[in-house]
């Protein structure tokens, strides 16, 4: 596949892409950008939550990982619908009943001002870790195609990318989000499936033999049950997918900005519900698409890469491939990249703008959308530079670095929100930050304690540990309300 194909794909990608933005976003204004003016219809945001949880490291990542997981991520894919049903009927009529722009607000509410600030700030942070990773994954692809075969540095790609994302985010905010999102859907659904005909087609399969091959292939087992200790335990898997989806998607203001731009919460809930249970298909697919890619090398003779996140562009553009598994394979990742990356850049505008700086409460319309643009250059700024420092850094596949990102910085929020919900008590207020820091640095030699002393591999059961901790945390910074 030619540096020509890639770049005709992503410049027939992006004039669809711009197109849907100008129409979705021409009348914009501050609210449309934050909530998208409340107005979306519920079977609308589903389409775009769906494409919103799969990113640019789901398309690379996932595929690759059956080689040395098998399976096992449908584990916390079954948890993952449990914490939808969660995140339905417990936050989201929260959220709607106090009527927030920031998700974050309720901390300010519940405890005040220096916990509201403790949670916006670890979501921003997560977020940004988060995005800039999965936008590492998509760079790296697009360096290896067309910029390093043309001879343009990497630090070049970045920048030319994260220019174009800026571009097409900058006037209509959410409501682009949500169009575009679920223009990423659809590209990323047929993508994914054309992928697994051409491949299952290459082998000679048809769809039964497909079937029962997969089947009967060793990186098809999902469920293990075995050994507690082990990363691929069944229980750790399920309750960390339910806790993980409820952190990275409830309280996550990127994820929540679409289901809370619908009309309102009965909307909100099912638009939560059904897009969790069809996410579970979708990602489905791309194991499925694993399997193939390893049958594929081993019928072929080559080797499997040593970095497995390489395994679906090294078939993609083998030279027996038929162009279209190529072109495919630039659409989904692009579809899945860019969109991703620019509602990653929207909620961290909305974010800094409405919880850090709190411009919608001092500003005038015109100074506040004077602001959020200046933030959300700043914003492309940082994720740029983030990139650049990930790629200088970088030893492990993707995936497992967005969860590992997300078990530290998300279990503060996770423990906040748990203790505001189902606590009753107040906090000193001033010293939750001191907490927010304090987990994950406890949760940190915790994992490494329980590896060293009693060989138990502390996976993404993680971010409960760090949930824990904050809980216990704030536990200890109890104190009477005549006393606050």
């Amino acid at each position: 596949m030619t540096p020509l194909v890639v770049l005709a794909t992503i410049a027939g990608y992006f004039i669809l892409l711009f197109a849907v933005s100008y129409f979705a976003g021409r009348k914009s204004d501050n609210a449309g950008f934050f909530t998208g003016n409340r107005s979306a219809p519920w079977a609308l945001a589903t389409l775009a939550m769906i494409g919103a949880a799969i990113s640019g490291v789901t398309f690379i990542s996932v595929p690759g990982m059956v080689v040395t997981k098998s399976y096992s991520y449908v584990q916390m894919m079954l948890g993952f619908i449990v914490g939808y049903f969660v995140i339905a009927y417990l936050l989201v009529p929260l959220f709607y009943r106090r009527n927030l722009i920031s998700i974050y607000g309720y901390l300010g509410q519940r405890f005040g001002a220096q916990t509201y600030k403790s949670g916006a700030w670890l979501f921003f942070v997560s977020k940004m870790l988060g995005a800039a990773v999965r936008f590492y994954v998509v760079c790296v692809v697009l360096q290896a195609l067309v910029f390093g075969p043309l001879g343009i540095p990497f630090a070049i790609n970045v920048v030319l990318t994260i220019l174009l994302i800026w571009l097409y985010t900058m006037q209509g905010g959410v409501k682009t989000v949500i169009w575009t999102d679920s223009l990423k859907t659809i590209c990323l659904v047929t993508s994914v499936v054309l992928c697994i005909v051409c491949i299952a087609g290459n082998l000679g399969l048809s769809f039964g033999e497909m079937v029962s091959r997969i089947g009967d292939h060793y990186t098809s087992r999902a469920f293990f049950f075995d050994n507690p200790k082990e990363g691929t335990y069944f229980w750790k898997q399920f309750l960390a997918g339910v806790f993980m989806v409820v952190a990275m998607t409830g309280l996550d203001q990127d994820m929540m900005q679409r289901t809370l731009a619908c009309r309102d919460y009965k909307a909100s809930m099912k638009n939560m519900m059904v897009s969790g249970v069809l996410q579970f298909f979708v990602v489905g697919l791309f194991l499925i698409l694993g399997t193939l890619l390893v049958m594929y090398v081993e019928s072929a003779g080559i080797a499997i890469p040593e970095k497995t996140d390489e395994l679906f562009g090294l078939v993609a553009s083998d030279a027996t491939m038929p162009i279209v598994v190529g072109i495919m394979f630039i659409l989904g990742l692009i579809s899945a990249a860019y969109s991703a990356a620019g509602s990653a850049l929207t909620s961290l505008t909305t974010s800094f703008t409405v919880d850090i700086l709190k411009a919608h409460e001092r500003q005038d319309e015109e100074k506040l959308t004077r602001t959020r643009k200046l933030v959300h250059v700043g914003m492309s700024v940082i994720m740029g530079i983030v990139i650049l420092i990930f790629y200088a850094i970088s030893n492990e596949d993707a995936i497992s670095a967005v969860y590992k990102i997300a078990s530290y910085t998300y279990g503060p929020i996770l423990g906040l929100f748990v203790f505001g919900m189902f606590c009753g008590i107040n906090v000193r207020d001033r010293w939750v930050p001191v907490v927010c820091v304090a987990a994950p640095v406890v949760s940190y030699f915790t994992q490494w304690a329980l590896l060293e002393w009693c060989q138990y591999t502390v996976s993404h059961e993680l971010i409960l540990i760090n949930a824990a901790y904050t809980i216990v945390g704030l536990l200890i910074l109890y104190v009477n309300k005549s006393d606050k």
